[in-house]
């Protein structure tokens, strides 16, 4: 059956400052973890607004996540406007790392959305596109987000050289930095780190941290370092993911593998 989500009861919680974490057994509980969320805050947000937006992160450490939360029923798709966080300039959507494919296989021909706003790293005229969509955004005001942590802390593609806490703009064009880009080879989506595009179109911090209710899903021991750094650093863009805890409604979903460089002594509960 399509609701029969399996969330393992063997989870560890605890909060950093106002950020809220929770580390499950494996990959897939923790997917499914963070899908049920996800549904249970839809289904809240479609009983008293006749739409809504939703931007969904996409990545390997999205996958779980989403497969889990296209087989929730109950969940109010038909008022949902779905937004994502980037996409590669110049890369077609043809090509198998594009966003706009994963999205399309892995979440839009699964679930009948309202409607849903791409990305378009194709486009001839790049500003007026981020123009347009940080637009589309702040018309649909969304209410949740589906987020991922990158190796080098960026949220969505906001590098530690780029991210601005205080960036003016919602949507902008920024050059991706050696660290994620050997993320997207490492993870198979490219062959070797020149053919990983230099450029993307990005959501910024401001406009992720704007969202009232975040949902970070970080499975995968590649993604340990980061997470302790994280934790314990000063918060700062030298690791951008540092700032969701300020965030007043994030939970961050680990599995064993993400949660293994935390020092377990130095953390509540």
């Amino acid at each position: 059956m399509r609701n029969m989500i399996a969330v393992d009861a063997k989870v560890r919680r605890f909060r950093i400052e106002n950020l809220s974490v929770e580390v499950h057994p494996s990959r897939e509980s923790l997917g499914a973890a963070a899908a049920l969320a996800a549904a249970e805050a839809m289904k809240q947000l479609g009983a008293s607004l006749e739409s809504f937006g939703v931007i969904f992160a996409t990545g390997v450490s999205q996958l779980d996540t989403l497969e889990a939360l296209t087989r929730i029923e109950g969940i109010p798709w038909d008022r949902v406007q779905g937004f994502h966080l980037d996409e590669y300039v110049g890369l077609p959507i043809e090509h198998a790392a594009s966003f706009r494919r994963y999205l399309r296989e892995n979440l839009i021909q699964k679930v009948g959305l309202l409607a849903f706003n791409e990305v378009d790293g194709t486009t001839q005229d790049l500003d007026k596109f981020c123009r347009l969509y940080a637009e589309k955004l702040e018309a649909a005001s969304p209410k949740l987000c589906l987020l991922g942590i990158g190796e080098n802390g960026h949220l969505a593609f906001m590098d530690p050289a780029v991210a601005d806490f205080k960036d003016p703009q919602d949507v902008r064009v920024i050059r991706l930095d050696t660290a994620c880009r050997a993320q997207q080879v490492a993870e198979g989506w490219f062959k070797n780190r020149e053919e990983v595009p230099e450029c993307a179109i990005s959501v910024t911090i401001p406009a992720i941290l704007r969202v009232p209710k975040l949902i970070v899903s970080v499975p995968g021991s590649r993604k340990a370092p980061i997470m302790r750094r994280t934790l314990e650093e000063t918060i700062s863009t030298k690791c951008p993911a540092s700032i969701l805890r300020t965030h007043p409604d994030v939970t961050v979903y680990l599995d064993q593998e993400s949660a293994s460089e935390l020092d377990w002594s130095a953390l509540p509960g």
